[in-house]
């Protein structure tokens, strides 16, 4: 199946996805396939994953990113025509 990253919080290991038939649902870190784990900023990408139904819910498993997530570069915030002060 195929879906949208809804959100997806790291500290607490959880999000979730928006499929194509626009149903939310329920994914754990562990989910995840080897390698696509999520970054921060994941939010709004494609996904691919299968469903599994556990104890009467339905949740994403075998999630993988269908682009990955890049990883954000920190940013300099800096005065006086580029030199930081501090």
């Amino acid at each position: 199946m195929h879906g949208t990253m809804l959100w997806f919080n790291l500290d607490k290991g959880h999000g979730f996805i928006d499929t194509e038939e626009g149903e939310r649902l329920y994914v754990a870190l562990s989910g995840f396939l080897p390698d696509h784990e999520p970054k921060p900023r994941c939010k709004g990408l494609e996904v691919h994953f299968h469903r599994e139904a556990d104890e009467g819910e339905t949740r994403a498993v075998e999630v993988a990113f269908v682009t990955r997530p890049q990883a954000q570069r920190a940013r300099m915030h800096s005065r006086g025509g580029g030199r930081g002060q501090y």
